[in-house]
């Protein structure tokens, strides 16, 4: 295999390359563009994507326009920033190189690793045709896809012969990201599209989620669990706790003996780091994520850092989540901790006066419907808020992230639009139009034309 190869700098400057382009290779290179070091960003996409709103993609509210921006355009002006659209696929520790999928190998001084995290499915792969995921936009437009055929659909079948499978929604996983998604379909059936169509009534849409733990939103504090069961049922969406997904097939799921019938599967059950971690030849966790000190490197390398959902860092007896806000704040770390190093104001083994990494949390939001959310504040205060307060803290925080003038103006226009008005968002179905197990059983026209959820009240 023909191989090209970008040469190391010279001793005056510092070759720093960075895998990874989400919260926490942006804010790394953002922070490097400051220094005398020539960067190499690499990652498989062009775009940073803001995946805290994918979910809104997901149930078109959003485009994915809206939440993602080009790495060039990021970074366009820093001249000492370069962008490479590939995959890093191995690692040279000794010689300190990274092999790329087009065989192009780059020779770094420092490293930077922030490859993220990916789905889950605890030995059961196959399960990822039937049941999605949330991690990439091409995750979201699948979900939309889904989700808006699924009534369309339902509407043909009535329209043809006068009936159609129950509306069920059985999402897997009760963590922000299915609470979330939840939410947005309940929404999206009651309000949206409640007056769309002609011959079903996609406010009978039902949507239950199946959590395997006590507790939905388990990181949260129990009064916020309580406050978010609450706005569910308000929402109309059923959960249940303590459900062990056994099996996922096309049409249905089953927890234990039980089968609960189900026109879309959606998967927020678990996560897993980046390959990548493994390949480096280090100690990782179960989940794969590297373990690293308190600098952020893995035992022996101090020249590579680990940042994001591919760091295991414990801070106070526990591990720091694999969220955006501590991705940004280990980007932000790794590019000062460089910086010192290559001003010799500490000794490459890891030792001296700088500090260790800290996280600083400012707390945790989950929003669960329109004028919805529950929120775990942090910083500058602490308290924990429920219902409206709580949806609009939300959405002030996650449109002042959203890195790009262009993008915050877009967001806030899209989503006073949408909320506003009930007008249509991105309702677009794309590629095929088939759901995995649709069917019409042979049953007699029935009322509202769908069967609810068989399924007791959860307890709140």
């Amino acid at each position: 295999m023909a191989q090209a190869t970008a040469a190391r700098s010279g001793k005056e400057r510092k070759r720093v390359v960075i895998l990874g382009g989400g919260f926490g290779g942006i804010n790394a290179a953002l922070n490097l563009a400051k220094l005398p070091v020539d960067v190499t960003m690499v990652d498989r996409k062009n775009y940073h994507l803001f995946q805290p709103l994918l979910y809104q993609v997901a149930l078109a509210v959003l485009s994915p326009a809206d939440i993602a921006q080009p790495i060039r355009s990021l970074v366009r002006d820093h001249p000492n920033i370069d962008v490479l659209m590939d995959e890093a696929v191995g690692f040279d520790l000794a010689e300190q190189r990274v092999h790329l999928k087009t065989g192009v190998e780059l020779e770094y001084d420092y490293l930077v690793i922030a490859t993220g995290s990916t789905h889950s499915y605890f030995g059961k792969d196959e399960w990822a045709k039937l049941a999605p995921g949330l991690k990439t936009v091409e995750d979201a437009t699948e979900i939309r896809r889904r989700v808006l055929l699924a009534f369309e659909l339902a509407e043909r079948e009535m329209m043809e012969k006068g009936t159609h499978p129950a509306l069920n929604f059985v999402i897997i996983g009760g963590g922000p990201t299915g609470v979330e998604l939840a939410g947005a379909i309940s929404d999206i059936a009651k309000l949206y599209m409640s007056k769309d169509f002609r011959h079903i009534d996609p406010s009978m849409a039902q949507v239950l989620i199946l959590e395997g733990s006590p507790n939905i939103l388990g990181a949260y504090p129990p009064d916020l669990q309580r406050k978010a069961g609450e706005q569910l049922n308000a929402l109309g969406v059923r959960y249940r706790t303590g459900a062990h997904v056994t099996d996922v097939q096309p049409g249905y799921v089953m927890v234990g003996d039980e089968r609960i019938d189900a026109v879309v599967t959606l998967w927020a059950a678990g996560v897993q780091a980046s390959p990548l971690g493994k390949l480096l030849g280090v100690e990782t966790d179960r989940r794969g994520c590297v373990l690293v000190d308190g600098y952020l490197n893995p035992p022996g390398h101090p020249e590579i850092f680990i940042c994001g959902d591919l760091a295991h860092v414990e801070q106070d007896g526990k591990q720091v989540p694999g969220v955006a806000q501590p991705a940004m704040q280990m980007g932000r770390y790794a590019a000062k901790r460089i910086g010192r190093l290559i001003a010799a104001d500490l000794g490459s083994d890891g030792s001296g006066k700088d500090e260790s990494f800290r996280y600083f949390d400012k707390g945790d939001m989950a929003t669960i419907g329109r004028k919805a959310a529950v929120a775990n504040i942090q910083w500058p205060f602490k308290a924990h808020w429920s219902g409206f307060p709580a949806w609009m803290t939300w959405l002030v925080v996650h449109i002042f992230f959203l890195i790009g003038f262009r993008n915050r103006l877009s967001v806030f226009r899209q989503w006073a639009w949408t909320y506003l008005t009930f007008s249509d968002g991105a309702r677009l179905i794309t590629g095929s139009q088939e759901l995995p197990g649709w069917k019409v059983e042979d049953d007699p026209v029935v009322e509202h034309a769908t069967r609810p959820l068989d399924i007791a009240s959860p307890k709140t």
